[in-house]
């Protein structure tokens, strides 16, 4: 018998947006059907039910019209919008999995997915001790992030100062546990009181405070780091940036991972204080995490026992329904959320 289509509630871009969106601006929510069952010439695809989704800052630039510089492929106005997600695998064309797999990788913001590029996806082996939904931040992209950035790419030793910026989010809170884990002396920022408290209450921080309270960047930079910075892990941008730059000790390390400040402005900050990299012998590196996945068993590893004896700590901020994606991602941009922004589709 015929497989019977089914309803596919997707969230389409509805147009290229600029500067800082609004919820009726980004997305429309539209119903269309899918079978169920893979044909048999869809060779090498995989078809997936999409379980939770990231609403995650890198989302906001591909919202935008590229230009001939860029190096981002926008999403398409009219088509599902997509990013990294949790889901099952229901059919599959693909050797590597088979039905009842779960999986995190890039999906669709819709209900059910046909990946076509399955060897993107990590098949998930530990989900019966840890919420599934850690693979949308701790266990996956952005906890390879905190882990590449901060030890591959800043090199990262016992007893160095480490300062972090949007301290409190997905990435942020993972390379202040990091970087306690291995000695160091660790302050962050967020924008708001709560956050700051998180991050010495529950995360270990040495020290914390709200960038929104302090009217010059530079004198609270030098009052947590009288003697420098070494390393900085970059998700900021802007006047962060330029006030973080002052404070590097000679030889420091800036990661440079997002610029979350910068991504709803239509004309983004200069900074000044680039001469500091010469002077101080700066090493600034901007990476991306595709380029550290041969990592990610060496990942597990070291995180997986931390997470189950309860060293190293995760909040998830988690908004039900496909029809609020939309609204969780703009928790992002505005900062409202604490921890990962997670849309959760279980109920769908």
């Amino acid at each position: 018998m015929a497989e019977k289509d089914v309803r596919n509630k997707q969230l389409l871009l509805r147009d290229y947006v600029s500067g800082f969106p609004k919820e009726s601006d980004m997305f429309v929510t539209a119903d269309a059907t899918i079978k169920l069952k893979l044909e048999d010439e869809s060779k090498g695809v995989v078809l997936v039910k999409n379980l939770f989704l990231a609403a995650d800052p890198h989302l906001r630039p591909l919202m935008q019209k590229a230009d001939q510089f860029s190096v981002l492929q926008s999403f398409t106005p009219g088509s599902p919008v997509y990013g990294f997600g949790v889901a099952r695998v229901l059919d599959s064309k693909h050797k590597d999995f088979e039905e009842g797999d779960y999986v995190w990788g890039v999906t669709g913001w819709e209900e059910y997915s046909i990946i076509s590029s399955p060897e993107n996806l990590f098949k998930i082996h530990h989900h019966t001790d840890v919420p599934l939904s850690y693979y949308t931040g701790i266990l996956g992209m952005p906890g390879l992030t905190a882990y590449s950035g901060f030890f591959e790419v800043c090199g990262a030793k016992k007893g160095e100062y480490v300062f972090v910026s949007a301290a409190a989010g997905a990435v942020g809170q993972l390379v202040g546990q990091f970087a306690k884990s291995i000695g160091c002396y660790v302050v962050g920022s967020a924008g708001t009181k709560d956050k700051v408290d998180l991050l010495k209450s529950k995360f270990g921080f040495d020290e914390a405070f709200n960038y929104k309270e302090e009217h010059d960047l530079d004198a609270a930079l030098k009052r947590y780091f009288p003697e420098g910075i070494d390393i900085y892990f970059e998700l900021v941008g802007g006047k962060m940036l330029d006030a973080v730059l002052l404070n590097m000790r000679v030889h420091g390390r800036i990661a440079v991972c997002g610029m979350i400040s910068q991504y709803t402005k239509e004309e983004h900050e200069g900074i000044k204080n680039t001469a500091c990299l010469i002077y101080k012998r700066i090493r600034m590196q901007g990476f991306n995490v595709v380029d550290y996945y041969p990592l990610y068993p060496k990942f597990l590893e070291f995180l997986l026992p931390q997470i189950r004896n309860g060293k190293i700590s995760c909040v998830e901020d988690i908004v039900e329904g496909l029809e609020n994606g939309a609204a969780a991602l703009i928790r992002v941009f505005n900062g409202h959320n604490i921890g990962k922004q997670v849309v959760s589709l279980m109920n769908e």
